[in-house]
């Protein structure tokens, strides 16, 4: 997951993958402003957060109902 700590929606999905015991990668994009590129290439978006799943499929500024049904999908 690319993210940054200022942003809601990224707390939220952070939140939201804590909640259900998910095993992630939180990349800080104000620790790591190099992996914003990487996050951009992945999305096509300036948009955060971007959540990358283990089948290459991702998400970008996911609700919670549309994360949790990924999640519930993929049995994570």
């Amino acid at each position: 997951m690319y993210g940054a700590a200022w942003c809601g929606d990224c707390r939220r999905s952070k939140a939201l993958l804590d909640r259900r015991g998910v095993d992630y990668e939180y990349v800080d994009l104000e620790v790591h402003v190099e992996a914003a590129d990487t996050a951009k290439s992945i999305s096509g978006r300036t948009n955060i957060p971007v959540v990358v799943f283990p089948d290459g499929t991702h998400f970008t500024e996911p609700t919670d109902a549309e994360l949790g049904a990924k999640l519930d999908a993929v049995g994570a």
